[in-house]
């Protein structure tokens, strides 16, 4: 299921026929460069498993978040704006320095708040913060400088730069939230520490993330499908791309200032978008053109979870957009959103990006010289059917020992063993990639 479909894989040339004419790939960043983010990505990836099948606790779950969530999927997006603003745009990125330096800066930052919480440091916060701030600023600053070269902007652009902007809040945010654990510097103005918090995760999930996510699926989800959407679905994507940056922004006011109202009004919002957002891309996947690649299984996966997490919460928000519970839409279904559904777009996309930017590095000059690999020859199947396959089942063991009453908690630490194995074997498939295609050095490359 998570691996090709059909032993016969696509050729060459059906594989680059995926990839528009007018893209031109030596817009962007020298490869390394990516490719690094992927790889500090991945390790935050098994800690972010790693943490919640090891610890418990409010802490353990806040290191979690930060760990995955930050550390891996923020990663990943910093890494992959970098890549792909340049060459979907034309434009030439703004400074390859600025590129290199956001990474340390975020990673260690990223890395020293959840040590922070796990060790109960919280006089680390305020500097993890800082660092994590000033790396996601220099990535923001330097794809805001390349996109403002980019004119008209596309959906996916007018998303991306949403995005930015809702990276910007929220460490901001959550710097805030830092001083107030170390040295306590709310309330201000009515705003407390209680109020900011959730703030801080709806900007972070559904500003950062999900912005970038949904913006990313218009173009990937049709350039790696072969289809084109349909009428009905470029209206609801013109609607979309205003409404949903109004929803989010509603949502994080109410939950900012405490207005039921007013955030409910943004959840539901932010529901719906999201709903729509599945349904196309499940059009897209089952009109789909090419053979099944694990990037396409891993997007129907994601479909189908961020549709039933859309309603779930539609029938949530609807009723109530205040509190712990709700925060990350129906109770209990933090981990599908997060581990499922955001986690399954960014596992699928990367089964695709590596291979793709090492194969453009090491092949694509080749092509017509000598016999090359086609872009999924590089990557090992049998791996990505078992990384999958581990990964999904232990994320849907570890929702149902979430959401349903009375299961045994052993349940969910089998879950997260599960979605720990799936994530070792999915890392080693992309760092074999990596080391022994690419030819890179794990060491230098992320050291560069």
């Amino acid at each position: 299921m998570f691996g090709h479909s059909d032993s016969t894989l696509p050729t060459q040339e059906s594989t680059m026929s995926m990839i528009p004419a007018d893209v031109d790939e030596s817009s962007g960043p020298p490869t390394a460069i990516p490719l690094a983010h992927f790889v500090v990505a991945l390790a935050f990836l098994l800690a972010g498993v790693v943490v919640p099948a090891a610890t418990g606790g409010w802490a353990g779950r806040v290191a979690h978040v930060h760990l995955f969530v930050g550390g891996w999927i923020c990663l990943t997006i910093l890494g992959a704006m970098t890549q792909f603003v340049p060459v979907w745009s034309g434009v030439r990125l703004h400074s390859r320095r600025l590129a290199v330096a956001q990474l340390p800066l975020a990673a260690v930052g990223f890395a020293g708040l959840a040590a922070g919480f796990l060790t109960g440091s919280l006089d680390l916060l305020p500097v993890a913060g800082a660092l994590a701030l000033a790396g996601v600023w220099l990535c923001c600053y330097n794809v805001a400088r390349t996109l403002a070269a980019a004119r008209p902007f596309d959906a996916t652009e007018i998303h991306f730069a949403v995005a930015l902007g809702w990276f910007a809040v929220v460490t901001v945010l959550g710097l805030s939230l830092a001083l107030d654990f170390a040295v306590g510097v709310f309330p201000i103005a009515g705003i407390t520490h209680a109020t900011v918090l959730p703030a801080h995760a709806t900007a972070a999930v559904f500003g950062a993330v999900l912005t970038t996510v949904i913006g990313a699926l218009y173009q990937l989800a049709t350039m790696f499908t072969q289809t084109e959407l349909s009428p009905l679905e470029r209206r609801f994507q013109r609607a979309e791309t205003v409404v949903y940056p109004v929803g989010v922004a509603t949502l994080v006011v109410g939950r900012l200032f405490a207005v039921p109202l007013v955030a409910r009004a943004g959840g539901v919002v932010v529901a719906i978008s999201v709903l729509g957002v599945a349904l196309v891309l499940a059009n897209r996947l089952r009109l789909t053109r090419v053979e099944w690649t694990p990037m396409l299984t891993r997007y129907g996966v994601a479909a189908a979870v961020l549709g039933s997490w859309a309603l779930a919460a539609l029938a949530t928000w609807s009723r109530a957009a205040l509190g712990t519970a709700v925060t990350f839409g129906a109770p209990g279904t933090a981990t599908p959103l997060l581990a499922g559904g955001a986690a399954f777009v960014v596992l699928g996309t990367l089964y695709h990006v590596v291979p793709f930017l090492v194969w453009v590095d090491r092949y694509s000059d080749r092509v017509g010289l000598e016999p090359v690999p086609t872009v999924d020859d590089l990557y090992l199947d049998p791996l990505a059917l078992i990384d999958g396959t581990l990964y999904a089942c232990g994320i849907g063991l570890v929702t149902l020992g979430t959401v349903a009453a009375g299961l045994p908690a052993v349940l969910t630490t089998v879950g997260w063993g599960l979605a720990l194995v799936g994530s070792i074997v999915f890392a080693a498939n992309l760092l074999v990639v990596v080391v022994e295609h690419g030819g890179y050095d794990l060491q230098t490359l992320v050291g560069a």
